[in-house]
């Protein structure tokens, strides 16, 4: 059923619906999936990955975690970032982990993949030095459940970091945003991966996401402390980061 609708439409399903959809189609894009990153963004997502690994601050012979980490590209450069430390990249989608897995052998940094869900952490409590998410917690179901976790398996004094898509302030630029996001990168998704449903869907995705300030509000009631966050990109990205 997932793969018959459009993203438009796989963007307002909920619960084990949307789960679904959004591991499918994030398995189909796998092959383009850093290019396209690196392309819609014109180069700017290694610039944001380093704000990320820095306000992470993952000290020598620490332990990362990196949830939805897709290819791993946040979880590489944590761990070039600290090589004592131990990190671990979780996603759950399979084919996204191989691709991971696949660039592992050929990286010197050597951080640990493995299949798992944010809604059911396979950690311990208390497990992590930081914990990061980039471009993912738009596509869970359940944004309060994911938070507890990732909270539950942050060490007291832990750092987490999420670096998201946001809704601009400026009317004008959401104009611009809304051309872009919403019609031109999809064509970009589509002519490079032949999906035109998955790139349809992540912006749609953004649609009913909290706004940065109702995010902050969100990570405060799940229980983490010192909640700030910056705008970037005219305001369309926001880097959240905050402390259990």
């Amino acid at each position: 059923m997932s793969s018959t609708l459009s993203g438009e439409q796989g963007a307002t399903l909920t619960g084990a619906d949307r789960a679904e959809y959004v591991r499918a189609m994030f398995g189909r894009i796998v092959p383009r999936y850093d290019l396209f990153n690196t392309l819609s963004t014109f180069g700017q997502d290694a610039r944001w990955r380093k704000l990320v690994v820095r306000y992470a601050n993952l000290p020598p012979g620490g332990r990362a975690l990196d949830v939805a980490t897709g290819t791993g590209a946040v979880a590489f450069a944590l761990a070039r970032s600290a090589p004592t430390a131990a990190v671990e990249g979780l996603d759950f989608c399979a084919p996204m982990i191989e691709a991971a897995q696949a660039k592992a052998g050929v990286q010197l940094a050597q951080p640990t993949f493995v299949v798992g869900d944010v809604l059911s952490l396979p950690y311990e409590d208390q497990s992590f030095d930081c914990l990061t998410i980039s471009f993912g917690l738009r596509n869970v179901a359940d944004i309060p459940r994911a938070l507890s976790e990732m909270r539950r398996v942050l060490k007291p004094g832990g750092r987490f970091v999420c670096l998201e898509l946001t809704h601009p302030r400026s009317q004008l630029i959401k104009v611009g945003f809304q051309v872009y996001f919403y019609k031109l990168a999809p064509l970009l998704g589509a002519w490079l991966s032949g999906d035109r449903n998955a790139y349809s869907y992540l912006p749609h995705s953004l649609t009913a996401f909290p706004t940065a300030p109702v995010l902050a509000r969100h990570l405060r009631q799940a229980g983490l402390r010192d909640v700030q966050y910056r705008r970037m990109n005219f305001g369309t990205i926001a880097i959240h980061r905050a402390v259990r």
